[in-house]
């Protein structure tokens, strides 16, 4: 699952915290149906689609409650499995731009992302996009389980910026890619991708088989990032919240990792002077996730099901529901809880329920030592 955030640059505040009323995002797994077998996704995709999924008329119902369930309707993401494999994906797109909601794609780089395909979804109403790069060559595709979609990829890139779509390039962090950061960052530079987001693996689905960075690794990779921040239009990280810790001036101590990308990353011409702060969103906080069979969970990493919205009004779900008010109003345990830092990053809730089993837990990536409370010490 890729995800596009383009629209999450201003966070709102609501109440007695962020996002407590409306989120800015809602994912929908449009469907689990891909024709890859990527080594972490999430969705553990498969080739058919499930009979179970929201069907066309389930769709345009879904989009209805997001108008009628928020003041103002959150950006719908499209994602999957690959989105592209629902031949009512235009329809569903030209329904929700009807509505006022706006809708990005989050697809993969298959046979099916065609031009022709890609500007009907653009008449449709579709305007932004994200594509996954994970590596160099050899790299992004033995992660893609391709040979020769690295290329595939850097076409399709191609493509889709000659079409007009707002594009955004999304890259998993794990073991096998990350000493090739900087070079990734370079090549999006070089080819006009103004909009990086880097996702930090969260043990679930396929995922749950590779290798995880360890937290010293992590603090080098935000570091790093920090650097990298201000050539970009916008860089982000999903499930890395403590990044924004690191820009925010938490930085911890860095190793070997963070000069070694330091030292491979060329640049350019600087769209910043610092990191940008970005929106504070986390898994239940700004986002919210909708399945293929219409589950809602806070994220698509956190399989903690919520709700149903064939059952239930999702407004009602998001601003109600006792976990998603714990997270928003900052309810966590351990290190998360105590955190000097914890209004602008929390934590993973989504890698602290993988680990613990509780997803108001601490975050075991971040490697951060908060200072005591005075009533602890």
């Amino acid at each position: 699952m890729a995800v596009n955030r383009e629209f999450a640059m201003k966070p709102e505040r609501s109440g007695s915290g962020h996002f407590s009323e409306r989120p800015i995002l809602v994912f929908w797994e449009t469907t689990r149906s891909c024709p890859l077998a990527c080594r972490h996704c999430r969705a553990e995709a498969m080739l058919g689609r499930d009979p179970g999924e929201l069907d066309t008329r389930e769709a345009r119902a879904f989009i209805d409650d997001l108008v009628s369930g928020f003041r103002r309707p959150p950006v719908l993401i499209l994602t999957g499995g690959d989105p592209l494999m629902r031949p009512d994906l235009e329809e569903i797109v030209k329904y929700a731009t009807s509505r006022g909601v706006s809708t990005a794609l989050s697809p993969a780089v298959s046979p099916a992302l065609t031009r022709e395909r890609m500007q009907g979804l653009a008449a449709a109403g579709a305007r932004s996009i994200s594509i996954s790069l994970d590596g160099i060559g050899e790299t992004h595709d033995g992660v893609r389980g391709i040979r020769g979609h690295y290329a595939e990829t850097i076409a399709a890139i191609s493509m889709l910026k000659e079409l007009g779509y707002r594009l955004q390039v999304n890259t998993t962090v794990m073991r096998e890619n990350v000493f090739e950061l900087a070079r990734v960052a370079d090549l999006l530079l070089e080819i006009g991708v103004g909009i990086w987001e880097v996702f930090f693996l969260i043990e679930v689905g396929r995922g749950s088989v590779l290798r995880s960075l360890t937290p010293a690794e992590n603090e080098d990779v935000a570091a790093f990032l920090c650097e990298a921040s201000p050539y970009f239009r916008a860089l982000r990280t999903v499930e890395g919240p403590f990044y924004r810790r690191v820009a925010a001036g938490g930085r911890g101590e860095t190793g070997e990792l963070y000069r070694q990308l330091v030292a491979e990353f060329h640049g350019g011409d600087r769209v910043h002077e610092r990191p940008p702060r970005g929106a504070q969103t986390r898994d239940g906080s700004g986002v919210i996730f909708v399945s293929h069979l219409g589950e809602i969970f806070p994220s698509g990493f956190l399989p903690f099901k919520i709700g149903q919205v064939r059952e239930a009004q999702i407004g009602e779900i998001y601003r109600d529901h006792e976990l998603l008010r714990s997270i928003r109003a900052g309810k966590l345990g351990g290190r998360c809880g105590i955190c000097d830092f914890s209004a602008i990053c929390g934590g993973s809730r989504a890698r602290a329920y993988a680990s613990s089993g509780n997803p108001l837990g601490e975050d075991p990536a971040c490697g951060y030592q908060p200072k005591l409370p005075a009533m602890v010490r």
